[in-house]
């Protein structure tokens, strides 16, 4: 009886863990895809920077990832972004989709 309770527990086991491992995930949009990653790129000129408040101000291309069309946001920066983004400047920069898009990379174009 023992062996039999111990035969059928391993069944149930396997049986569980083989449904979880053949369960299809549910459809996922772009969306929530671009915020589940960690970063996004675009590309843009510094319109502004603010230190104190720890801002920078760009006007972007369009960036598909979020579905954004082109156009100019003030986003909370980076101490090493508020440093390296100058005023005219072109640059590439990474949003990190996890910290309410802050930008945390930047480099000259």
């Amino acid at each position: 009886m023992k062996i039999a309770l111990t035969a059928l527990a391993a069944t149930l086991i396997a049986s569980s863990a083989l449904a979880q491992a053949t369960t299809p995930m549910p459809a996922m949009s772009a969306q929530d895809h671009a915020t589940m990653s960690k970063t996004v790129e675009g590309s843009g000129v510094v319109q502004g920077v603010n230190e104190k408040a720890g801002t920078i101000t760009l006007h972007h291309g369009p960036i598909a990832a979020l579905k954004w069309p082109a156009m100019t946001m003030t986003f909370k920066a980076s101490p090493e972004v508020l440093k390296a983004g100058k005023p005219g400047q072109k640059v590439r920069f990474s949003l990190d989709t996890a910290a309410d898009n802050k930008v945390i990379a930047l480099k000259s174009n």
